[in-house]
Formats: C-alpha cells, structure tokens, sequence
C-alpha cells in the first residue's frame, strides 16, 4: 500500500502530513490512526485530521473505503480520477489495491443513463483473499 508520489506543492502544511501518512502506510488508516501517527508533528485534534482528509479525498489524492472506515492514498498519482474507483480488500492481510475499469464504468453509466439517475461518486469494494494470503493456506 505504501506509495512514493511526490507531495503537491500546494497542500497546507496539515495536508501534506496526513498525506505522507497514508503514503507510507501499507494499510488503510482511521482518522485516529492518522492522529496517532502525527501527534508528535503537533496535530492534537481529530478534526485536523478530518479536514485534511476531506480536501484530500475531494482532490482525489485520497479515497475513503467505506466498509472500513479507512483511507488510503490515491494508488496512480496521475490519476485523481472523479469516476469509478475500485478497491480489492484483502480480509487476511488487510492489503488494499486500487484499479479502475472502463468497460464497468460504462456499464455503470449506461444503466444511470436508462434509469434518469445521476451518478455523484462511484467506489466499489470487492472484499475476498490476496495471491499471498491463498498461497499461504
């Protein structure tokens, strides 16, 4: 999970910490894991934390998985994509990779187009076990 993008010159100083977090985790992180891990750079309070994910989860630099109530860092830093971005979680290591595809994504927009719906965000989660964990058992 962990990553090595370059930080964008314009994040505030909060931003670029919560950031560097997640890019340096080979896991998802709660807002309080955040906290945890950047108590020492000064970051008392979890609505620090909050705010920093909310503009980086809006600039696409970071994604929340919902059935987890974790973070991570965008995984294609050219990405900061808007559409559909899916998430393999792997329930025995907890490893997470993010893919994009278009062929659902079409998919997905034709079906919203048939039925008059207007797709705001698109994340799917597909839960199951990594090549590593099944060679493992």
């Amino acid at each position: 999970m962990a990553h090595s993008h370059d930080l964008p010159a314009d994040l505030t100083r909060n931003q670029g910490l919560v950031l560097g977090a997640l890019n340096h985790s080979e896991a998802p992180l709660s807002a309080y894991d955040i906290l945890d891990k950047l108590r020492a750079d000064g970051l008392r309070a979890p609505l620090q934390i909050y705010r920093a994910l909310d503009k980086l989860v809006e600039r696409g630099l970071a994604h929340r998985l919902e059935s987890l109530n974790a973070f991570v860092a965008c995984a294609d830093e050219h990405c900061h994509r808007k559409g559909l971005i899916a998430f393999a979680i792997c329930e025995g290591c907890g490893k997470v990779d993010e893919f994009a595809d278009p062929v659902i994504e079409e998919r997905l927009a034709n079906w919203a187009g048939a039925k008059g719906f207007k797709v705001e965000r698109t994340t799917m989660e597909i839960r199951g076990k990594c090549e590593a964990c099944l060679k493992a058992a």
